[in-house]
């Protein structure tokens, strides 16, 4: 059951080929209140839709929040509970010693996440979780919507 006073962010991200033209979409709730985001690009990869999708959710929130942040994408909830740790403390090297992947993101995400209240919750993908499949469709109209603004 969903607290009253948690924000909860659903977040997706979708490639049309990876890489390729990609979109993002969260589905924000707090109590009864819903909105909606998406945006897209033009050459981009899955897993930095993935991070730009809870990016956008969390820069539309206005002041300090409780935030559940539901996620499909292993990478996004491992990336921020486990290895940022390590790669913060490697000056943003992985243990293999080579430069973390869409480091700009995760430090953005990373700032973000100091001005709220967050609690990661992996939600499988495509099973039917209402939040996380209006996100899904979100993001895949708008990875849609870029593939076919370049064939025009």
């Amino acid at each position: 059951m969903n607290s009253p006073n948690m924000v909860y962010l659903y977040t997706d991200g979708a490639c049309k080929g990876n890489p390729g033209p990609g979109g993002w979409g969260v589905l924000m709730r707090y109590g009864k209140h819903e909105k909606e985001l998406s945006g897209s690009e033009a050459d981009t990869t899955n897993n930095r839709m993935e991070l730009t999708a809870v990016i956008q959710g969390l820069s539309a929130l206005k002041r300090r929040c409780a935030v559940t942040v539901c996620t499909d994408s292993q990478y996004v909830k491992n990336g921020m509970e486990n290895w940022i740790h390590g790669w913060k403390k490697n000056g943003w090297k992985t243990s293999a010693k080579t430069a973390v992947k869409n480091e700009d993101l995760w430090r953005k995400l990373d700032e973000l996440c100091t001005r709220h209240d967050i609690t990661w919750q992996w939600v499988k993908g495509h099973a039917g979780h209402d939040g996380n499949e209006r996100a899904d469709t979100l993001a895949s109209q708008s990875a849609e919507a870029a593939k076919q603004s370049l064939c025009v």
